[in-house]
Order: C-alpha cells, then structure tokens, then sequence
C-alpha cells in the first residue's frame, strides 16, 4: 500500500512538518538548558512535559504514517500553548517563543495536510457520520 507514489505537494508538506519537528525536538532542549535556563522550574520537569511528548510519535513521523502525522497534532499543541503563553509572560524572550512557534506551527499544519493528503492518496477514509447512524440503525432495528 505504500507503494503508492507520492504528489509533490503531499511531499512538500511531510518536509514542512518534519522540519518544524525536528526543529522543536532540537530547538526545545537547547533553550531550556543553555539559551534561558528557568531559575523557579526545574530542567527535569521542563524536559519531560515540553520535550518528552515529542519523542512519542517520532518512528511514525519518520516513517511517514498519515495516521501519526494527524494524532501528533494533539502532541504539538503543548508547545504551541507554552509558546502562547510565553509571548504573554516571558516577553524578554520574544525571539525564542517565535522560533518555538515558527516549528510548532509548522509541524501543526503540514502535518495535517499531509494527513489528509496522503490518506487520500493511500485510499485511507474516515466513515461519515451519516453512514455511522444508518449503521446503528439498522443494528437497532434488527435486535427490536
């Protein structure tokens, strides 16, 4: 099933999100321990809530699963809610938050683009709803 060609532009999008991964998998460490170490948080607990999530998804990422590509939306938004956040409190570091913004929302929205092309290019489908509760239905007519 893989070895359906992909579009250029579905290719496109894998590259934006991986490079916003990547960067934020590079990016977010080298802030916490060497640009600003946060002297009232620790770097422990830092790591594990803004970095460690984003080890996760990283074989699927790798591999190029659109599947993983659309659940690890929900990872990123962590960063994207520290890096909103921070635009309010820690305005001395503005350059950092909006480097930590520019690769979240990378991997935010060419992941889901990507998702969604590349699910279309593989034939992969979400049922609609409406197909669902004709589904239901049916099974609810039958057992009455």
């Amino acid at each position: 099933m893989n070895d359906i060609p992909m579009q250029p532009k579905t290719m496109l999008l894998r590259t934006v999100a991986t490079i916003g991964y990547c960067g934020l998998l590079l990016f977010l460490p080298l802030w916490f321990i060497f640009i600003s170490p946060s002297e009232t948080v620790s770097l422990e607990f830092q790591l594990l809530v803004f970095w460690a999530p984003l080890l996760l998804p990283a074989k699927g990422l790798m591999q190029g699963k659109p599947y993983t590509f659309a659940w690890a939306n929900f990872v990123v938004l962590i960063p994207i809610l520290h890096g909103l956040t921070s635009l309010w409190v820690a305005t001395d570091e503005l350059g950092y938050v909006i480097i930590e913004l520019v690769f979240a929302s990378m991997m935010l929205f060419g992941g889901t683009y990507y998702a969604r092309n590349r699910g279309q290019e593989l034939g992969l489908k979400l049922r609609k709803l409406k197909q669902d509760l004709a589904d239901e239905k049916k099974v609810f007519e039958e057992n009455i």
